[in-house]
């Protein structure tokens, strides 16, 4: 029998996965997953600028989908974001971090190898995998990915309650004028409901109305 109720993290999955469905190829596709809001959706009369993401000549040079997404990480996602956070991390408590697999000549020789050694029937890091059976207890190597992600959305919905409710009041939201008020409420207001977790999407929101009531009081 199938459960009456879906799991939050499964049927956000499931939503995101249906997002996608109806796109018209992968490059689109792409983008949708990398994307938290559409910029029209939350700030109305707003257009995204198209950088790289919808450079043509990307797929003219990389025809292969996954070869393109891979670049399109390389240089955006990963000096973005992930490089970013951990530079963040470490200097704040003044700690050298090291990116060894990132050394130009570990990347330049990867990008030389045949597609076959990264993804094998359908496992990953085919390669990168065969070289820790050599040093390292399969045991480790195979479990599950784990991040340094926090709790967001739950301390969203706990401790962070009421500052949250703060800067996504409706009448902040109206006054301030940017932010389609409704959409944001919306997705506020399912959140704390345990409907769906918007937690990124309302971050976002958040970290801009936290940045507009420090430097740009009314």
């Amino acid at each position: 029998a199938l459960p009456t109720q879906i799991p939050a993290q499964i049927g956000d999955k499931l939503h995101k996965f249906a997002s996608v469905l109806n796109l018209p190829d992968g490059d689109a596709m792409y983008r949708r997953l990398l994307t938290h809001w559409e910029p029209d959706q939350v700030m109305p009369g707003t257009k995204e600028p198209k950088g790289i993401l919808w450079d043509p000549s990307v797929a003219a040079d990389m025809p292969n989908l996954l070869d393109r997404m891979q670049f399109l990480d390389l240089v955006t996602y990963l000096p973005d974001d992930i490089l970013t956070k951990v530079d963040r991390a470490s200097m704040a408590v003044a700690l050298e971090a090291r990116v060894p697999i990132l050394d130009h000549r570990v990347v330049e020789f990867s990008w030389r190898l045949p597609r076959s050694t990264k993804i094998r029937r359908g496992q990953s890091k085919w390669l990168l995998r065969q070289v820790l059976y050599r040093y390292v207890p399969p045991a480790l190597v195979e479990r599950p990915k784990m991040g340094f992600g926090i709790p967001l959305g739950e301390w969203l919905r706990g401790p962070l309650r009421d500052w949250a409710e703060t800067l996504l009041s409706d009448r902040r939201l109206r006054e301030g004028g940017l932010f389609d008020t409704a959409q944001v409420r919306r997705h506020w207001v399912e959140h704390l409901s345990g409907q769906r977790n918007w937690q990124y999407l309302l971050w976002d929101v958040l970290m801009f109305e936290a940045w507009r009531d420090r430097w740009a009081p009314a």
